[in-house]
C-alpha cells in the first residue's frame, strides 16, 4: 500500500493532498476528487470562520471589561488591542456577510470567554463582572465606545 497515494494523502500528507485536490479541480477530473473529505474540510472552514468571529468578540469583549473595571490600569496596549480587534471583526464581517445574522449568538458564547479573560487578567472577582454582557454589539462593534469614565488615553492618541 502507497502512503502517498491519493487515497493515503489526507491522512498522511494534508498539505500535499490539498495541492492534490487542486489539481483535479483545475482540470475538471470530478471523479477523482476525494469528495467526503472536501466536503469535511469545506465544512470545517465555515465553522472556523465562525469560531474567529467569537474569538475576536472574546478578546474585544475581554477589553472593554478591563477598560471599565480597571480604569487606572488603561494603557496604550489595551486601546491598540480593542482597535486591532474591530478591525479585524469589521474585515471579518465584511469579507463574510453571512455571519452578521450569527452575531447575537456569537456575542452569548464570546462572552463566556470575555469574562475569563477579564478575571484572570484583572485578578479582580467573577462577581466584579456581570453576568451577561453589558454592552451591545452596536457598542462593541463602535470604534468610538469605550466604556466607563472617559479616557485622556483615548484622547491623546486621537
Amino acid at each position: 500500500m502507497n502512503l502517498h497515494s491519493p487515497a493515503n494523502l489526507y491522512e498522511t500528507d494534508f498539505y500535499a493532498w490539498t495541492q492534490h485536490q487542486a489539481i483535479l479541480l483545475r482540470k475538471q477530473q470530478w471523479s477523482q476528487l476525494d469528495l467526503d473529505h472536501l466536503i469535511e474540510e469545506i465544512e470545517s472552514l465555515g465553522k472556523q470562520q465562525r469560531r474567529e468571529l467569537r474569538n475576536r468578540l472574546s478578546v474585544l469583549i475581554g477589553h472593554l471589561l478591563k477598560w471599565e473595571y480597571q480604569p487606572q490600569k488603561r494603557s496604550r496596549s489595551w486601546l491598540t488591542t480593542l482597535r486591532i480587534q474591530r478591525l479585524e471583526i469589521s474585515e471579518l464581517l465584511e469579507e463574510n456577510p453571512s455571519l452578521r445574522p450569527d452575531l447575537e449568538e456569537s456575542l452569548l458564547k464570546a462572552y463566556t470567554k470575555a469574562l475569563l479573560l477579564a478575571v484572570g487578567e484583572t485578578e479582580l472577582p467573577q462577581r466584579t463582572f456581570p453576568d451577561e454582557c453589558p454592552y451591545s454589539l452596536a457598542e462593541i462593534l463602535n470604534p468610538d465606545f469605550y466604556p466607563g469614565e472617559p479616557s485622556q488615553l483615548v484622547m491623546d492618541i486621537e
